[in-house]
């Protein structure tokens, strides 16, 4: 898969995939949309000492970056597992750094999170813990359990498969009672799917560039 950096409006970066006409984040602001989405509406409204996140996507690894950031800031352990089926290489998230490091210190903490192992879940900072899994969404199960979902794959236009009833079903079983779901999407068959699993989902108002997005919660019982 070819990527290629671009950076967007606030000036962080992010990748383009030629092949799919698809970027890993927003063009108005990678971080923005990142902190707004993830960090503000999920994880900052997880009310608990220790939490797990459960992210579909590492990607560029941008939100567990801002993640382990928000746990040392915070002093809240958070225990992060992510799925992904096509990694960086290692020229690809140094070169992601590089940009980052422009605008944002700890760039050689976001290279601890890329240089640990798969499949382990390994201790990143005194307050962040990170398990990165090489697996497809669609075939993906785990008897684990999460208090907060970042739903990041590609938008539901491209990658179709990762937007189904079924792959909301899955996220549900996967789900603490009460757990919070968050994606950029505001399509209204996402809306819909997610329903289906028995989600309560919302249409609330998003970062700049997004109209809307969509905030799931899985009901108390």
């Amino acid at each position: 898969m070819q990527r290629v950096i671009k950076r967007t409006g606030d000036g962080s970066p992010t990748f383009f995939v030629p092949e799919l006409n698809e970027y890993y984040h927003s063009m108005y602001g990678a971080i923005q949309e990142s902190v707004f989405i993830y960090i503000d509406k999920v994880l900052r409204q997880v009310q608990k000492s220790k939490v797990r996140v459960f992210e579909t996507g590492f990607g560029s690894g941008l939100n567990a970056f801002l993640s382990c950031r928000a746990a040392e800031n915070w002093k809240k352990d958070i225990c992060y597992h992510s799925v992904e089926m096509y990694p960086l290489q290692k020229s690809e998230w140094l070169e992601f750094a590089g940009y980052l490091s422009e605008i944002i210190e700890d760039s050689l903490l976001f290279g601890r999170l890329h240089e640990c192992a798969w499949e382990k879940e390994e201790q990143i900072s005194r307050f962040f813990r990170l398990k990165k899994i090489k697996a497809d969404l669609t075939t993906y199960h785990s008897a684990e359990t999460y208090d907060a979902i970042y739903f990041d794959a590609f938008g539901p236009d491209v990658q179709t498969e990762l937007w189904t009833p079924d792959i909301f079903r899955n996220i549900f079983k996967m789900m603490n009672p009460g757990a919070i779901l968050s994606t950029y999407s505001s399509s209204g068959q996402v809306k819909r799917n997610m329903q289906s699993a028995g989600l309560m989902v919302e249409r609330i108002p998003g970062p700049p560039g997004k109209r809307q997005i969509i905030l799931a919660t899985k009901p108390l019982n």
